[in-house]
């Protein structure tokens, strides 16, 4: 007569199936809550850039004022730095921000070009001040730019690679889009009068 069998010996191929598909739910879950911790990094470092975003438009009323006493017939270079400003306003997702910053970066360029062009108004204090301060905020708008790219560099980096991809492919999760400067921004604004 044989040994009579406990629970383990009787079962053990389905328990170690059991094993094997906990392990392997435990470690989808923990690529999925890594998706979760590095897609709220990517949304923390765009709040960052839009705060920088939003510093500069917070200086472009003080700009344009300034510039439009002593540039009066230049207004049609004031127009596009305003209307920029609010289609930057409207903007909703951070592709259209993007876009509408470079339209803003553009313009308020165009802006700072003719603004050379007028003597009395580079010696004024407070317009040198406001250029100062915009320099400073285009730097760190500069920084957190590159900081929001490395984060989506990350992102994607965890979601391309194997397997972690077959859990991104799992759960839906794509890839982010970096942030990219618009066609002809490598392009100095040109002014003629």
């Amino acid at each position: 007569m044989e040994p009579q069998k406990n629970f383990l010996q009787r079962n053990w191929g389905w328990l170690l199936v059991v094993v094997i598909l906990a392990l392997l739910v435990g470690w989808g879950v923990s690529k999925y809550n890594n998706f979760i911790v590095l897609g709220q990094d990517i949304d923390g470092q765009w709040a960052q850039v839009e705060n920088q975003f939003q510093r500069r438009l917070d200086l472009i009323p003080n700009v344009v004022a300034t510039v439009k006493g002593a540039a009066k017939q230049d207004l049609d270079a004031i127009k596009l730095v305003t209307d920029a400003r609010t289609k930057y306003s409207g903007a909703v997702t951070p592709d259209q921000k993007a876009a509408a910053a470079g339209e803003v970066e553009s313009a308020l360029g165009r802006l700072l070009v003719i603004a050379e062009n007028y003597p009395q108004l580079q010696s004024e204090q407070a317009y040198r001040d406001l250029l100062v301060t915009l320099e400073g905020t285009e730097n760190r708008i500069a920084v957190e730019r590159g900081k929001y790219n490395d984060k989506v560099k990350t992102f994607d980096t965890y979601v391309m690679q194997f397997p972690t991809n077959l859990v991104a492919g799992i759960f839906g999760v794509k890839e982010r889009a970096y942030f990219q400067a618009p066609t002809g921004a490598d392009v100095p604004p040109t002014v003629n009068f």
